[in-house]
């Protein structure tokens, strides 16, 4: 898959109701050897930065556990990959944290996951996050 067709893919599945880590891990899914249900599982709890709490953003959470999976299982060679990855994802969106990331959209903490619709799209920047990571993944 090229670079802005896994974008794609990934922006795919989070216009179709998957979560940002969960859109990220499964956009790779296959290359990894997993099937898409598999995938969306594993990854479902890490969205919202970590269960809707606001902290490590999904995209780049999923993205971990991709690196996870091509690098691992020895952390001595998956963390230097995770490292960098996160380095810049934050060199380009000036944080890695949901709370910082969303900070003016009104996104709340806790509770049930919010309707999307085209102003929770609008005011978000979730699908160009999840954009970036699987990027950031393809080079």
């Amino acid at each position: 898959m090229t670079k802005a067709e896994r974008q794609n893919e990934a922006e795919r599945l989070f216009r179709e109701g998957l979560n940002c880590a969960q859109s990220v891990f499964c956009a790779f899914a296959g290359e990894l050897g997993l099937d898409g249900e598999t995938a969306a599982r594993v990854s479902c709890g890490l969205g919202g930065g970590v269960g809707r709490m606001r902290e490590t953003c999904g995209a780049v959470t999923g993205a971990a556990l991709v690196l996870g999976m091509r690098h691992g299982p020895d952390k001595a060679q998956a963390y230097p990959h995770v490292q960098r990855f996160c380095e810049r994802f934050k060199a380009e969106c000036g944080s890695i944290v949901c709370r910082e990331l969303l900070a003016g959209a009104g996104a709340k903490e806790g509770g049930a996951p919010e309707e999307r619709t085209k102003e929770y799209y609008r005011k978000r920047p979730c699908v160009e996050l999840v954009r970036l990571a699987a990027g950031l993944l393809e080079e």
